[in-house]
């Protein structure tokens, strides 16, 4: 089953952390095979907090995308995803049924 990060984020407070992050966060999700699939377009919040920077990536699976998390690349990429932006982030665990 695929593996998901869902990320929720305020306005950008530091721009240059931000092009850090993002050039720290390239070759790992290269290395993790990330697929965004949603937020980078429009956000409209229809219910609870409005958070502008709204992002799902897609991972091969929920395992990868825990480990992923957990890489100590990442990990030290995180103090400039912090001064970036305040966030959120959950892993979720996908499903192999699809719901209509």
């Amino acid at each position: 089953m695929s593996g998901y990060w869902i990320v929720k984020g305020g306005e950008i407070q530091d721009a240059e952390a931000l092009k850090t992050y993002g050039e720290m966060f390239a070759a790992i999700a290269k290395r993790y095979r990330v697929e965004i699939i949603a937020g980078r377009g429009a956000v409209e919040t229809v219910e609870g907090k409005h958070a502008p920077r709204q992002l799902i990536l897609r991972f091969d699976s929920y395992e990868a995308a825990k480990a992923c998390y957990h890489d100590p690349e990442y990990q030290a990429s995180l103090e400039f995803a912090a001064r970036a932006y305040s966030r959120e982030l959950s892993i979720l665990e996908g499903s192999d049924e699809v719901t209509r």
